[in-house]
This record gives C-alpha cells, structure tokens and sequence, in this order.
C-alpha cells in the first residue's frame, strides 16, 4: 500500500511539472509570435484593390499549368526622397523574383526600366512610368498584361535603405573592374552626403568586401558602365550577396537587419504571408539571373527619351516563359501578340533587329 501512495504521489508531481513546461512553452511562443508580429508591423501594407490589376484573360491552359509550382513576386526600387512615398514615383528597379517551390530557388529577372511597353491604356513609354502613374496597381498590370503573368503580390523598397543593410551585414564581396571602381567616386560623393557617411571609393579594380554606400554606389553605375543593361546585372549581384550574407548572418545581426530595413518597405503580403515566406526563403539558393528584354535595341524620341525596345516582344516573352518556367511549349497570347504588333508599328523595330 505505501508502495502505491509513493507511485501516485510521483505520478501527481510528474504531471504537474509536465503542466509547467506546457505552460513555459506556451508563453515563450506567445512571446516569439508577439516579438515577430511587432518587427512585421514595422513594413507598410498595403492591400491592393484587385479590380484594378490586369491579367490577361488570354492566358492558355497550358501556361497556366507551367506556372503552377512557382510563385512570382514583383520587386521595385524607388529612390522617395523628393516624394517619402513607396506608393509614387518611377520604379528605377523592376526585378521579378521567381520562386520553385520544387527545385527551392529563386531566379532573378531585371526588367529594364526603360523599356518601351504598354503602361497602360495603350500608352507605349517606358515601363518604370506605371508605378508613378497608378503605382503597384498598374505597375503590376504592366508587367502582367506585356509578359503574360499573373503577379499578384510585390515588395517596394526605398533603394537607399541598400546602405543600411550592406553595413550591418559587414559588407558583401564583389569583384570590380577598374572602370567601375572610376565610375562609383561620382555616385559616393552624392551618397555621403546624404548619409552623412565618409567612405572612400576603392582605388582600382579588385576583389572587396564593399561597404553600403560603395555598393550603393556600384549597383547605380550607369552611363559609361555598360548602360542599364549592365546596372541591373550589378543590382542582382548586390541583392544575390546580400541575400546569400543573410543566410550566414546570426540572429542579433538579423534582428539589427529587420530594424534597419523593414521601415523603407511597402508590400501587399500580409504578416501570415511574410512569415510563411520567411520560413521559405532563407533555406532557398539563388538561382540564375537576367535581364529583359533579351533581344533589344535603343532608340531616342523627343517626348519619351531613350528607350530599350524590345525586338520583337512576344519572342521575348517566349524566351521569359523558358527561363521563368522552363516552358518550352509556351504560346504567346493574343494580348501579347497584339502588344509585340503594336511596338512594331509605333518604332519600326522587329525581330532580328535586336542584339
């Protein structure tokens, strides 16, 4: 019988510590829910009205179905210090990050963002005018109805939040060549002084660890530097060492991060969304990465400047569509057709004029 009363009494004391850890466990998810909940609420969000972002209704079946593992998500930089909006004003960085939910990688598209497409309504300019003409709305119309997508999320960033970041990180690794390292003391100048910051441009062509306002610098090389075809090859070697510095980083660095950066981002995903996507994204590799149009030219006109017209649109999207989705079969749409026609008409460029 004591026997049995020393069983009961060990059992009863056994719950009972079991019912503590239950409730410590309880309250330290609560307290990492809230902790993440308080860092997300740091980003803007901004639910968009989906009445006004176009698909093309054209879209076949199969296309469909190509798209069907990947998730597209719309990557735009601002530079909003005239405006201190993230809902107005040219995108100077159209990216589209494509995500394989079965390969787990992302590959990187650059959409230049002087390329000549229709923003709207039939008006043919270059494609970084739609955001500050209906901002993530139509920006998002624009790169779905010209390239046969079905984008319905984006990330808007102000691009000098880039800074911050490429410090608290401890800098990103980046060969340069002698020219660029030229071409950055411009850029730097401009940078420290609207940062206050005193960094110093590299001396020649090599192998650093850039600090933000260099590769701030280097990721804006333009002019002389390989034009924007070349600046947005830049850009995604900044975000691919960025992304990649990230996934070694600690969590105080992280925290640290999330501080600095989640003030200068407006975005349609929700906080469920962001965190679903976080547990994602960080396990992912970078894939390859691009730029659009493949085959190209430029052209300058009085009203609109110069342009990056695509020769011809639909066998540029075509070639998208393999990249994106390794879709071999993909058929142009009609709208897409009509769109590639339409560029045609307006520039007198067509396919095989391209390079």
């Amino acid at each position: 019988m004591k026997k049995n009363v020393h069983t009961a009494g060990k059992s009863r004391k056994q719950k009972k510590i079991m019912l503590l850890l239950l409730e410590l466990l309880i309250i330290l998810l609560l307290a990492i829910a809230l902790f993440i909940t308080t860092k997300l609420s740091k980003i803007e969000k901004n639910k968009l009205d989906m009445n006004d972002v176009s698909i093309n209704d054209d879209l076949s079946d199969e296309t469909k179905e190509a798209m069907a593992h990947y998730k597209t998500i719309a990557l735009f930089g601002l530079d909003n210090r005239s405006n201190g909006s993230l809902s107005k004003g040219n995108s100077d960085v159209i990216m589209l990050a494509n995500i394989d939910t079965k390969q787990h990688t992302i590959n990187l598209v650059s959409v230049y963002r002087d390329s000549y497409l229709d923003t709207g309504n039939g008006t043919y300019q270059k494609c970084n005018a739609a955001y500050a003409k209906g901002g993530p709305e139509q920006a998002l119309s624009m790169l779905n109805t010209n390239l046969d997508l079905a984008i319905t999320d984006y990330v808007t960033v102000d691009f000098n939040a880039i800074i911050e970041c490429v410090d608290l990180l401890g800098g990103v690794d980046i060969t340069i060549t002698d020219d660029e390292a030229s071409l950055m003391i411009g850029y730097m100048k401009e940078l420290n002084e609207l940062t206050g910051h005193n960094s110093t441009p590299p001396a020649s062509g090599g192998t650093y660890t850039l600090d933000g306002v260099q590769a701030c610098a280097y990721a804006r090389i333009r002019y002389g530097g390989g034009d924007d075809y070349r600046r947005t090859e830049r850009q995604r070697t900044v975000l691919t060492a960025m992304m990649q510095k990230a996934q070694k980083s600690n969590i105080l660095t992280l925290n640290k991060l999330i501080n600095a950066a989640f003030g200068d981002i407006q975005t349609s995903f929700s906080n469920t969304d962001l965190l679903a996507l976080a547990t994602k994204v960080f396990s992912y590799d970078i894939g390859d990465t691009t730029g659009f149009p493949y085959e190209k030219t430029t052209h300058k006109y009085d009203k609109i400047g110069d342009v990056v017209i695509p020769c011809d649109l639909a066998s540029n999207v075509t070639q998208l569509h393999q990249f994106l989705f390794n879709d071999e079969n993909y058929t142009p749409s009609a709208t897409v057709l009509s769109n590639s026609q339409q560029i045609i008409s307006n520039t007198g460029y067509k396919q095989g004029d391209g390079h």
